[in-house]
């Protein structure tokens, strides 16, 4: 049975498990803030629980949907007050980034496929491509 859910009890390695990543990926995020590390009672390993599992996958969400761990970071604190106006700003800021990045990716998809036509019709000389590359 595949556990998706880290118990009080859990250890890092677990805790990233659960979660999809790697050990390294936690200690990054609590390095940075994201995520808090578990008191070491009497010098024990650090244990990790639901919460901790629920909010990595947060952060692993966000990050997918584009989100720089900063924003990522914003939208934690957004979280615990509920500030629905400023998550929705930075949504829509991640939006229109996204919007910006899909033009340009078009861009050079039609770029690109007006190279590769231009490849298979021309019988000599140099190839359209190559030579695209050659020049920029």
């Amino acid at each position: 049975m595949v556990r998706n859910q880290a118990k009080k009890s859990d250890t890092i390695g677990a805790l990233a498990k659960a979660a999809g990543v790697g050990v390294e990926t936690v200690r990054y995020y609590q390095r940075r803030g994201l995520l808090s590390e578990p008191p070491r009672p009497q010098g024990e390993v650090r244990r990790y629980g639901d919460e901790d599992v629920r909010r990595l996958k947060f952060i692993r969400s966000a990050q997918a949907a584009g989100f720089t761990l900063a924003e990522i970071g914003e939208l934690l604190e957004l979280s615990a007050a509920d500030d629905r106006a400023r998550a929705r700003e930075l949504a829509e800021s991640r939006v229109q980034a996204l919007d910006a990045r899909i033009a340009e990716l078009q861009q050079a998809r039609e770029a690109l496929s007006g190279l590769a036509t231009a490849c298979s019709k021309q019988r000599g000389g140099a190839c359209p491509i190559l030579s695209a590359f050659e020049r920029a």
